[in-house]
């Protein structure tokens, strides 16, 4: 099962993921897109939660921390881990800017 609609490109990089009233955790981007991305985590999260996505994005050579406010919208154990994938909600235009230019 696919939920996804836009392009993905994969990317890997550590993220730390603060959803709202718990502490921060840390996990691992797999691909992300315009409207998302997904990252592996140890721990379960509910479908529907928000929080802030944070994460490395290299362009031009160099790393840029992205924070995204976002919502899950899937959590599917994988193996050893949960394959989390969230949606961004209202990105600002440079942090846009930043992930269009990265998919190209």
């Amino acid at each position: 099962m696919d939920h996804r609609s836009a392009a993905r490109k994969i990317m890997r990089s550590k993220a730390v993921v603060v959803m709202d009233g718990a502490p921060p955790a840390q996990g691992r981007t797999l691909d992300i897109g315009a409207s998302g991305m997904s990252i592996t985590f140890d721990s379960k999260l509910a479908v529907g939660q928000m929080g802030q996505v944070m994460f490395e994005l290299f362009l031009d050579g160099k790393a840029q921390i992205m924070t995204c406010r976002s919502k899950v919208s899937y959590c599917i154990f994988s193996g050893d881990h949960f394959k989390i994938g969230y949606q961004f909600s209202n990105l600002d235009q440079p942090t846009l800017a930043s992930i269009t230019k990265f998919l190209r």
